[in-house]
């Protein structure tokens, strides 16, 4: 039996005629006649009972029928739902990010990838830059946003937004009064700084400025966290060089100031698995740079 037997079935069924049902199916009505009696050969079983004015369906005909509406809404849905999968509407997504992720784009490429993809579930999971490169190896997440410009066999890495660097300073700061401050001014100043073994690509960023500066920071607390950075500086512990985002953490007791020196900018990156063809994946990654990209034109 093939599915085109039961369209056949189905337009002889609802017009109760031959001629206005092979009208229908836009063939004679001899084929149309033959394609019944051989499915119902094969069913070995009458569907319809013929006069030469009236057609009717037989008992097995009407139940054939209603199976039959059902096999097609079935393969209908099933034709639906795999074609929302390939077009990365449909599934689940695990998506690892470092904290400060959560100051900049990343709400916004939620709010829009959920509002156009209600169906896939999404997993979000608080991670450090080199807790998300092993979950990524080990498939407990599918895409990772991270703050280095990470080199590891097996991933891909793109930056997709970048941002300044500015200086949290306690509010009470003898330097608080001051629009901008150059780095040189900052020698005897106690860090706090992000740890070199979770993302030492941030941290020798902001070394090497300060060297270039004409001194090596002195670390008097490394924090994990960008927001608990931000709490040791309103708590006096030391000063720190954190993205511009992570102005948008309000924290009484902190004040950022730009600085003078034109540092390198730190950048967002997408990381995900270099073979790993999901649609959904592939999606959310469009639409992640797609964001980005407005809300850096925009910020300009």
């Amino acid at each position: 039996m093939e599915l085109r037997h039961l369209h056949y079935f189905i337009t002889v069924a609802e017009e109760l005629h031959f001629s206005r049902a092979a009208e229908r199916l836009h063939i004679s009505q001899p084929p149309l006649s033959q394609q019944i009696r051989a499915l119902e050969d094969e069913l070995e079983v009458k569907l319809f009972e013929r006069t030469k004015r009236q057609v009717h369906l037989t008992e097995a005909g009407k139940v054939f029928l209603e199976r039959s509406y059902g096999v097609l809404s079935q393969l209908e849905q099933a034709i639906s739902v795999t074609q929302q999968i390939g077009r990365g509407e449909v599934g689940q997504l695990a998506i690892g990010f470092v904290d400060s992720a959560t100051y900049t784009v990343l709400p916004e490429i939620l709010r829009v990838f959920r509002s156009q993809f209600p169906a896939v579930e999404l997993r979000l999971h608080e991670m450090t830059t080199a807790q998300q490169i092993q979950a990524l190896h080990h498939k407990q997440v599918d895409i990772g946003i991270v703050r280095s410009a990470i080199s590891e066999s097996g991933l891909s890495v793109e930056c997709f937004l970048q941002e300044s660097l500015v200086l949290a300073l306690p509010e009470a700061h003898p330097f608080s009064a001051q629009t901008q401050l150059s780095l040189s001014t900052l020698a005897d100043e106690l860090f706090i700084l992000f740890p070199a073994r979770m993302g030492p690509i941030f941290y020798e960023q902001i070394i090497h400025s300060c060297q270039q500066a004409g001194f090596r920071p002195k670390v008097a607390q490394e924090a994990v966290q960008m927001q608990t950075i931000v709490g040791l500086v309103a708590a006096g512990l030391g000063i720190a060089i954190i993205p511009a985002s992570m102005q948008n953490f309000h924290r009484s007791g902190v004040i950022y100031r730009p600085l003078q020196e034109q540092i390198p900018k730190t950048g967002l990156y997408l990381a995900w698995r270099q073979h790993d063809s999901s649609p959904v994946i592939s999606a959310f990654l469009s639409l992640a740079r797609k964001t980005a990209q407005w809300e850096s034109n925009r910020n300009d």
